[in-house]
């Protein structure tokens, strides 16, 4: 979209701003797991909903509202789904005690999904159930609304969604207008950016019981973040390829830059060829085997017992089981990807990235100088 797009919602209706043009952003977009050029928004209701604990009220509107503007409609559609599109975690609604009526966005979720015309007043229960969890100073109040959709993609499929995003975040707005004499000048003190969703999670209706797919956004603090994933969605990971290659490429990546000097007397240069090694393992296989990935990877069998010591632990300490094979995941992979490091700081003075063979890298000690060095053998400079 060339240009900005600003959306300003007052007390008592919509008003927007366009500088200079709105393409049409629907057109040829990339390939994601979560994708709304197909989606349409069939109902929309907006609450307040303020901190209970600050004696905040709870607003709730009436009825739907009534979109008859389409480039609105599509604005909204942006700022509800486009944060979503680059979402590869997807998780389940979940309880505690197993069973899932007990989870109250669940249940409403459900409800609308079961018949429509349930969609207004499951939106003001949901709108209710989240105020009542508002029990933290922190807690921003804002805008809640709940969106009705259909035709909307995730992992290659269309399925119906609830969408429930919340609105925290002000931000002051200056809007130019062409007068007679020249320009006018006018401001909006509290207006909304587009493209700064503070939260957001979307539940999709398929796999309704396994707790549904549900995608989410949360761009607060720990604190925040509990409140709207641990309390209000109360979610759990889902199991799946993306989860097993993200778990143990993380769990692999704290193993070596933590766990390992307990045994060994690891140098950094030694933990990044480990590092990469893991990585290159992940991007040429299709699928991971732990005895392969050890054997190929550690490379020892103390380290090989060691890692698989520490994958158990991770287990049993986040109830998060890891199988021992599975096909991998690319996404996650790349994602993991970026945060390996491969780079040696040496002081503030040279970077060396280290990407291939480490034995073309040797580390010593200058006695005459009393400094530390790296010597790296190379055939030519490019």
């Amino acid at each position: 979209m060339s240009g900005q797009v600003f959306l300003f919602f007052t007390n008592a209706s919509f008003s927007l701003y366009l500088h200079p043009f709105i393409n049409d952003y629907l057109r040829k977009r990339p390939s994601y797991m979560i994708s709304y050029v197909e989606a349409t928004l069939q109902s929309l209701s907006i609450h307040k909903t303020g901190n209970k604990h600050l004696e905040e009220p709870l607003r709730l509107s009436e009825q739907p509202l009534v979109l008859e503007d389409d480039i609105l409609s599509d604005l909204l559609m942006q700022y509800f789904l486009q944060p979503f599109e680059k979402v590869n975690e997807i998780y389940r609604l979940n309880h505690t005690s197993g069973n899932l009526q007990l989870n109250e966005v669940y249940h409403f979720a459900e409800n609308i999904f079961s018949n429509a015309k349930n969609f207004h007043a499951n939106s003001c229960q949901l709108a209710k159930h989240l105020y009542e969890l508002a029990n933290h100073p922190k807690i921003k109040s804002g805008e809640l609304y709940v969106v009705h959709l259909n035709n909307l993609q995730i992992e290659g499929e269309l399925h119906d969604a609830i969408g429930i995003f919340k609105s925290e975040q002000k931000e002051p707005y200056l809007t130019v207008s062409q007068e007679e004499a020249g320009f006018g000048l006018q401001y909006q003190q509290e207006a909304i950016n587009i493209k700064k969703l503070d939260k957001g999670c979307i539940i999709f209706n398929t796999e309704k019981e396994e707790g549904y797919k549900v995608a989410v956004v949360d761009t607060a603090n720990r604190t925040e973040a509990a409140y709207w994933m641990d309390e209000f969605l109360q979610l759990k990971v889902r199991n799946d390829n993306y989860n097993q290659t993200s778990n143990v490429l993380s769990v692999y990546k704290t193993f070596v830059t933590e766990k390992l000097d307990e045994v060994f007397d690891a140098s950094k240069a030694d933990k990044i060829d480990l590092l990469n090694r893991s990585i290159n393992y992940f991007k040429k296989k299709d699928h991971f085997d732990l005895e392969e990935f050890s054997n190929e990877v550690i490379a020892n069998e103390e380290g090989i017992a060691m890692f698989k010591d520490y994958k158990k632990q991770y287990e049993q300490e986040f109830d998060a089981p890891i199988e021992n094979s599975f096909a991998i995941n690319n996404s996650a992979v790349k994602k993991q990807a970026r945060v390996y490091k491969s780079v040696l700081k040496l002081d503030r003075n040279f970077h060396i990235y280290i990407h291939g063979n480490k034995e073309l890298i040797e580390k010593g000690f200058d006695q005459e100088k009393n400094m530390n060095y790296y010597k790296v053998y190379f055939k030519e400079e490019q």
